[in-house]
């Protein structure tokens, strides 16, 4: 009786009921002050003080905008589905607030003659390599870069981290010295070089 209960249990937890609900997409989701929602077509508005954000969510999760307030439901209850609506509700959370509060990422440049400056809508890096390394800014973006800080800002929260990332990946920290580019909050794992006898 044991085994079969712990295999009901399993079943339940892989295909998904009305107990594996998603905490994060259950509750209704506020709309802030001065912010619009609007949903057609498949296709998610949201508008606020910053500007507007589109993202198109799939026919499986059924969204319903009253009383200054977003609903999201998933057609059925199976596992894809599932995670599609917690997924869902943290995008459009996150749309809510980029268009209100700019999302924001620090990026620090460490090195001897590593030097970040912007030139129009180009990042331009020195990083140690015998050529300049450009990079275009998309156009949702600010970008400044300060005494080799590099700030992106954006009301697109996966724009800024997609940005963010790439701009790393071209120099990622070394763990002796610690050259490179890293986050502002990023925690190098420093390593101990080889002591000469």
């Amino acid at each position: 009786m044991l085994g079969s209960t712990r295999s009901e249990e399993k079943s339940c937890l892989r295909f998904g009921n009305k107990n594996n609900m998603s905490r994060i997409a259950k509750k209704p989701i506020p709309i802030p002050p001065k912010t619009e929602v609007f949903y057609a077509d498949g296709i998610i508005t949201v508008k606020g003080p910053l500007g507007e954000l589109k993202k198109v969510f799939r026919p499986e999760i059924k969204i319903k905008v009253e009383n200054n307030e977003v609903t999201l439901t998933p057609v059925r209850q199976s596992l894809d589905v599932l995670a599609l609506w917690g997924t869902y509700a943290a995008h459009l959370k996150n749309m809510l607030v980029g268009v209100n509060t700019p999302y924001q990422k620090k990026l620090i440049v460490e090195g001897i003659g590593f030097k970040s400056e912007i030139k129009g809508k180009v990042l331009n890096l020195a990083l140690g390599f015998s050529h300049p390394v450009n990079v275009d800014i998309p156009s949702d973006l600010k970008v400044t870069a300060e005494k080799n800080v590099i700030t992106v800002s954006g009301i697109d929260c996966e724009t800024v981290g997609q940005f963010s990332a790439k701009v790393r990946a071209l120099k990622k920290p070394e763990p002796y010295k610690g050259k490179g580019i890293r986050y502002e909050d990023e925690v190098v794992r420093r390593k101990q070089g080889k002591k000469s006898v």
